[in-house]
């Protein structure tokens, strides 16, 4: 490759540490892509001869065949995906394949790839939370009017519904596609002409190359082109955080799955036994999910070391941008799978949510809004009166409705016996119908209206 200016071949030791084929071999498909379109614009643009081009392209079809095929022989003397193919090249059509890199250079061409690479991946997280999203939805929708208790502190706080706690996490999933969107959009910009950094002498079309390969545009600076990671630092937070959100659920179906909880039963196929407690069924692919955004921030958080203290243009350290964020697209792809599995052979225990709802003085805060609409009471001494009311419960040993209402009367003289009517868990979550609320109407609601959207 530059023969010309070195005497001598690499030691051993630094053909180790310099070739990247063991990894950026996914590259190929992104690659051949990229020169097929390059090819292409030159012999649009006049820099080739089209049968130049068309012997191009068609031995990179070739190429393409061979490596899909398992029969390609990658070589680490050839350092890379980009050369491994241009030799290959060389051997199925001679002479032109030496014409292919003029006008570009590694550095665009790898700028290139990996863009397309990632941009694929972020299609495929798309589906991915679609999917999940659909599975969440499946379960709002049968649970619609489940009453369970919503925690604070993993305290029981009030009662919500099934469906409501199952909608949170489609809410949290639809900002994750968002941002996988924003990424995308903004990351859709073409580097193939900006060459090794400073553009091409060479009268090349970049508008065509970029449309070719489905790129809204050629980015407009070549060292800039060359010379950042952005886009895979954008997709690597935003799969962080998806991840992070998958990670809470997990957790919540390992803690809900024990049988201290029984809020739910896995199915055998995301379950695992014991090798020595016969009586055992662990929710390993949750506990296993709930790890894996170690493996996708620690991804992060690599490539942000490698990248903050680079000049421009390129420099070799970018060539460790690729193998964490390949692993972290291969880890989120398995999780998102995973969850949707789970979710779909989730079975929830309506009779153990409805029994949980109604323990931990659940219904207090539903106790002092109706003082202050009842009683006329400021918020704050009908929070003071029902601290009051809980405390005497608890040392009773009893929950709230089952107070006698004289007990009641001497905390506070203004509490009838309609109080009795807000008490219970289902009336408390069927009052809760402002926007967003639990209350069994607005989950329907928001059930269709995410059912519509995710089609």
């Amino acid at each position: 490759m530059w023969g010309g200016r070195f005497a001598a071949g690499p030691d051993a030791i630094m053909e180790a540490i310099n070739a990247s084929i063991g990894f950026d071999r996914r590259l190929a498909a992104q690659d051949i892509e990229g020169s097929r379109a390059h090819a292409l614009m030159l012999a649009s643009a006049g820099i080739i001869s089209d049968s130049d081009a068309a012997a191009i392209r068609e031995g990179l079809l070739t190429v393409m065949s061979e490596i899909d095929a398992g029969e390609f022989a990658f070589s680490t003397a050839l350092e890379d995906i980009h050369m491994n193919v241009e030799a290959r090249l060389k051997e199925l059509v001679g002479e032109p394949a030496g014409r292919l890199h003029t006008a570009r250079s590694r550095n665009d061409q790898v700028a290139t790839d990996f863009r397309l690479w990632v941009r694929d991946q972020i299609d495929g997280a798309l589906a991915g939370i679609a999917a999940v999203q659909r599975a969440l939805v499946a379960q709002a929708e049968t649970g619609a009017d489940w009453v369970m208790p919503g925690f604070t502190h993993l305290q029981t706080a009030q009662p919500v519904t099934w469906g409501h706690h199952m909608l949170a996490y489609v809410e949290m999933l639809a900002r994750d596609a968002g941002r996988f969107a924003d990424a995308r959009a903004r990351m859709n910009e073409c580097p193939l002409g900006a060459a090794a950094l400073a553009g091409t002498s060479f009268p090349i079309d970049r508008e065509m190359t970029a449309s070719l390969l489905g790129f809204d545009r050629p980015m407009a600076n070549s060292l800039d082109a060359v010379s950042d990671r952005d886009f895979a630092l954008e997709f690597l937070a935003a799969a962080s955080i998806c991840a992070m959100h998958l990670s809470r659920l997990a957790e919540e179906i390992v803690i809900w799955s024990s049988a201290q909880f029984r809020f739910v039963n896995l199915s055998d196929r995301f379950s695992t036994g014991s090798s020595i407690m016969p009586q055992k069924k662990n929710p390993d692919a949750a506990e296993l999910l709930r790890a894996k955004i170690g493996r996708i921030l620690g991804a992060t958080v690599a490539l942000f070391t490698v990248m903050k203290g680079l000049p421009l243009a390129y420099s070799k350290d970018m060539q460790e941008d690729k193998e964490q964020v390949f692993d972290a697209a291969d880890t989120l792809h398995l999780c998102l799978a995973a969850m949707e599995g789970m979710l779909r052979d989730l079975t929830a225990n309506a009779p153990a949510l409805e029994a949980a709802a109604a323990v931990g003085f659940s219904t207090a805060t539903d106790l002092a809004d109706w003082l202050v609409r009842a009683a006329g009471l400021p918020f704050r001494e009908a929070h003071h009166v029902t601290g009051a009311l809980v405390r005497l419960a608890e040392d009773r040993g009893c929950d709230l409705p089952d107070l006698p209402l004289a007990d009641m009367q001497a905390v506070h003289p203004a509490i009838s016996a309609d109080v009795l009517a807000v008490l219970g868990v289902h009336n408390s979550v069927a009052s809760r119908t402002s926007f967003g609320g639990t209350a069994p109407e607005r989950v329907r609601q928001q059930v269709q209206r995410w059912k519509e959207h995710l089609g």
